[in-house]
């Protein structure tokens, strides 16, 4: 027999690779981190002699999610100004709040607390976007949590930079200080069309040729932001950036509601990938993307939550339902985004995003062991009849009971591994005393 870490025996294993998948009475075996193997159960006891074998008999196994646009330390600022457009909320509340209280206790403090809730929600990889990375970068590798890191670039001072090559240099030394981190990949995050000059973002498009890192932005989020865009500089934002040289397969834009047909086909030339977070666009009014067409035209798209301060969950099974019912809603067609669709979209198609496909987003031989565990006993997810279903439609992040990072169990029995809850709902209590004392 041959010897390996862990084997986790499951009613039901959903790969998503091959598309549309349900493996009954199936084991998923693991050694030094990686997947060695999925096959049926008794042939797995069979073959294989298991440090730890885990019995998940009324549980799915998936790959963990990939939440493709989020920040994370936003979790400090949960619903500090609610009910309100994108941009009211940013100008009044948020960028104010920054302002007084960003540093990096503070990104370090809310980027556990966000690890928290992730893991819990079976999230094992974060595509993250906020300033002093390095404090993330800490929080993450302590949580156990995967993570692309962006290197954020914006035009005015804020409390980590004075200007944007200033925060583009210090992101570039966390990439460096962090080089071989197997947790932690970096992207280039200029923040938005409307807060980046021309020259950064030139920059940008020179520097993500050189590493291969992904850029990550936000693009067309509001039909707002669009037309003083046109008035300052004659193009459409996205028309802008492709003649600056970043709509390439390395682009995720975050958002891309307010796209037209010449724009997705050019995402979709350009091999770019969207990030769609229907659940902070549907709260900011910001608009529904039109996912559907992007997909038909082979646009990759991938789930977002954004960040807690307007969503107000860091919840990917939430969006996976979202997104799947608004886009049968906005195109008509109840056959669009099916549950396998979705599921995908919230694991390959974002890990494919990121740069990751080949280490993560699906149960194959020679990945990383990120994994979740899905409980499907509970009276509100029976009966049974298509896991696969229950996973999109009737399942949440609360059925989630156990989740591995490369092979390492970070949730056990719904209780988190390595990180004390006491003290991240201190650190979150303490954070809102300074918050409402300024």
């Amino acid at each position: 027999m041959q010897r390996i870490d862990s084997l986790l025996i499951a009613a039901h294993v959903v790969p998503v690779e091959p598309a549309g998948v349900v493996l009954q009475d199936h084991a998923v075996a693991i050694d030094r981190g990686r997947i060695v193997a999925v096959l049926p159960a008794a042939d797995a006891l069979a073959r294989y002699e298991a440090k730890s074998v885990v019995r998940l008999d009324h549980h799915a196994l998936i790959p963990g999610l990939v939440n493709l646009h989020c920040h994370a330390a936003m979790s400090l600022m949960r619903g500090i100004a609610d009910d309100l457009p994108l941009m009211q909320w940013l100008q009044d509340h948020i960028w104010p709040a920054e302002g007084k209280h960003l540093s990096d206790a503070f990104v370090h403090d809310g980027s556990l607390l966000a690890a928290a809730e992730m893991l819990r929600g079976g999230i094992t990889c974060v595509n993250d976007m906020y300033l002093f990375p390095e404090a993330t970068a800490r929080a993450l590798v302590r949580a156990g949590l995967r993570a692309s890191l962006g290197i954020v670039a914006i035009d005015f001072p804020t409390a980590y930079a004075p200007n944007a090559a200033t925060s583009i240099e210090k992101g570039l030394a966390v990439r460096e200080a962090f080089r071989g981190e197997p947790l932690l990949s970096f992207t280039l995050a200029p923040h938005a069309p409307y807060t980046v000059g021309d020259e950064t973002l030139k920059r940008i498009a020179t520097l993500s040729e050189d590493l291969g890192a992904p850029i990550h932005m936000h693009i067309h989020e509001t039909q707002g932001e669009i037309g003083p865009d046109v008035v300052k500089h004659g193009v459409r934002p996205l028309e802008r950036l492709r003649k600056l040289g970043l709509v390439t397969g390395r682009l995720i834009a975050v958002h891309a509601v307010h796209l037209d047909d010449a724009e997705i086909d050019l995402l979709a030339r350009a091999g770019s990938s969207v990030a769609h977070c229907p659940s902070s666009n549907l709260k900011l009014a910001s608009g529904i993307a039109r996912v559907a067409a992007m997909r038909a035209k082979g646009v990759n798209v991938g789930f977002g939550t954004d960040g807690a301060a307007s969503n107000n969950r860091l919840d990917a099974f939430t969006e996976m339902r979202t997104a799947a019912l608004l886009a049968k809603a906005s195109s008509g067609d109840a056959a669009v985004v099916r549950a396998s669709d979705a599921l995908r979209m919230a694991t390959l198609d974002g890990a494919r995003a990121i740069g990751l496909d080949r280490e993560i987003g699906s149960l194959v031989a020679g990945k990383q062991a990120d994994i979740a565990a899905v409980e499907l006993s509970s009276l509100e997810t029976l009966p049974c009849y298509d896991p696969l279903s229950h996973l999109v439609y009737a399942a949440g992040r609360e059925h989630v009971s156990h989740v591995w990072v490369g092979g390492e169990a970070r949730l056990v029995e719904r209780k988190l591994v390595g990180l004390d809850e006491t003290e991240l709902r201190e650190k979150a209590h303490s954070w809102k005393r300074k918050l409402q004392a300024a």
